[in-house]
């Protein structure tokens, strides 16, 4: 029903922050809750590179105006599925407090409310200078504010699944485009005279001196779009050879969901990138990947595949691996192996737990078969969740990679980790290239907030993601990746060209 006071304290270097799906009531006064009103004038805030706020399916019934403070720099908050009942409401401090620089949210440019039980979307909506997406469907709502009008760069926005009394505006919002919503308020609604036209003219002049003001007419969005990263999606009709993973009837019963993607364009050479690279994917595992207990990533020198490739179950007496650093084994012995190194390790280190790659042996046990990616000449390249083979090792020359995720808890969590995955090594591809000298730094988030993340020419060559499909045995599709819904989780940090 809560969170500790500051989410274990401040935590200056993250991006994406994702609550959803806990029952939480309240936030911690890091992000706005209760207590936040206490923070001493000129303190710090929290969360300085938060980017992404994800909220949703939670018990909220509001949001304090601390998050403004804590969070200045967000981009994207996802509050769909709670129980608040105004927007923007407590997110923006109230007029009398201590003024934010730059203004509450002076990036937040996608604001998702819906499913809750707003009754009331405030004037103040207009008060937000970068909302281009807002989605407040299935509410509450009787009315729509005129302000919403005043929205200088509001391009997408879902008010369906509201009872609107103005039966016209709520046919509108049901098949017209956004801009003739706009403009529908923006003229009053139905049956409005000259002085609705008088004050409209008088908006529309304080709206472009507004734009005017703040950095010219379109430069903002350059701005904000040169700063993200850009990734190209490859779609299976536009290429020539498109990888083709296909899925054996006996692994829904053993570890049925996975997702594939191809990216080109990696540099792994300078410096330490390819350390970097397979700590980022550690660090993955740990966080997103809980442990591994909900999915797995491995990653792949696509150059060194036979491709089609088989998602296929196999005995543990049967089946046999390379994995990386040793020798082809059995999974059986190399289970055996494992679970004797750790308890060695265990003993010498006096430690009352294993650690390392021996955490994950149990997620197999019970197993009377065990998963595994096979190539075209019936090698195993990937035996989830324990290891990659050594034939598809990434090295510091590999140029493309093949993805994998698997889970045996959902296909959206596959998704959701590959989504970030690919904007992880987005990051360490710009961080590469704006670090050329190849000094070594790991300090990423520096890298890619400075100066030089906003020069267009960084990312004058996207890196490219080839969709893969995953078909069954018949050639029957069960998942293409990145579709046109994919990637959205990671969108405020990301720009895909599809």
């Amino acid at each position: 029903a809560g969170l500790g006071a500051g989410l274990g304290g401040a935590l200056p270097a993250l991006r994406i922050l994702d609550l959803s799906g806990n029952g939480l009531e309240a936030l911690p006064a890091a992000l706005g809750g209760a207590a936040a009103d206490a923070d001493p004038p000129g303190a710090a805030p929290a969360f300085p590179q938060l980017r992404s706020l994800n909220l949703s399916g939670n018990r909220l019934r509001e949001l304090g105006p601390g998050l403004a403070r804590s969070a200045p720099q967000l981009q994207a908050l996802l509050l769909s599925g709670n129980r608040l009942r105004a927007l923007p409401g407590g997110l923006l401090p109230p007029p009398t407090a201590a003024a934010v620089p730059g203004g509450p949210f002076p990036l937040l440019s996608r604001l998702e409310a819906a499913d809750n039980e707003v009754e009331e979307l405030g004037a103040d909506i207009a008060v937000l200078p970068a909302l281009k997406s807002l989605d407040v469907a299935n509410n509450h709502l009787r009315e729509l504010p005129t302000a919403l009008a005043d929205c200088p760069r509001l391009k997408e926005a879902n008010f369906r699944g509201n009872q609107l009394k103005d039966k016209r505006l709520e046919k509108m919002v049901n098949g017209c485009q956004i801009k003739a919503i706009l403009d529908y308020l923006r003229a009053g609604g139905r049956g409005k005279g000259k002085a609705e036209s008088t004050r409209e003219e008088a908006r529309k002049k304080k709206r472009e001196k507004q734009q005017k003001k703040d950095v010219g007419d379109g430069e903002q969005d350059e701005v904000e779009e040169a700063s993200k990263l850009l990734v190209k999606v490859l779609h299976v009709s536009e290429n020539l050879a498109p990888l083709v993973v296909k899925v054996s009837p006996g692994i829904k019963d053993v570890r049925p969901f996975i997702v594939c993607c191809v990216l080109k364009g990696v540099n792994l050479k300078p410096g330490n990138a390819l350390k970097r690279f397979l700590s980022a994917q550690t660090k993955l595992h740990e966080d997103i990947c809980e442990k591994r207990t909900v999915a797995t990533i491995a990653t792949h020198d696509l150059q060194l595949i036979k491709a089609p490739l088989m998602y296929d179950v196999q005995p543990p007496d049967t089946l046999k691996v390379t994995p990386l650093g040793r020798k082809e084994i059995k999974a059986k012995d190399l289970l055996r192996q494992l679970q004797l190194e750790a308890e060695e390790q265990r003993k010498q280190k006096k430690r009352q737990n294993v650690s390392g790659l021996h955490r994950y042996l149990q997620l197999l046990d019970g197993k009377d078969n065990y998963p595994c990616l096979v190539d075209a000449e019936g090698v195993v390249i990937s035996f989830p969740p324990i290891t990659n083979s050594e034939k598809t090792k990434i090295r510091k020359d590999t140029r493309d990679l093949f993805l994998e995720v698997t889970s045996d808890s959902s296909l959206q969590i596959c998704k959701d980790v590959m989504d970030t995955l690919i904007l992880k090594i987005a990051e360490l591809n710009r961080s590469t290239l704006e670090n050329k000298e190849g000094s070594g730094s790991d300090n990423e988030s520096d890298a890619l907030c400075g100066p030089a993340a906003l020069n267009p020419s960084q990312n004058a060559q996207p890196m490219v993601v080839e969709q893969v499909r995953v078909v069954d045995t018949d050639g029957n599709l069960k998942v293409l990746y990145p579709s046109k819904t994919d990637l959205s989780t990671v969108s405020s940090l990301l720009t895909v060209i599809r």
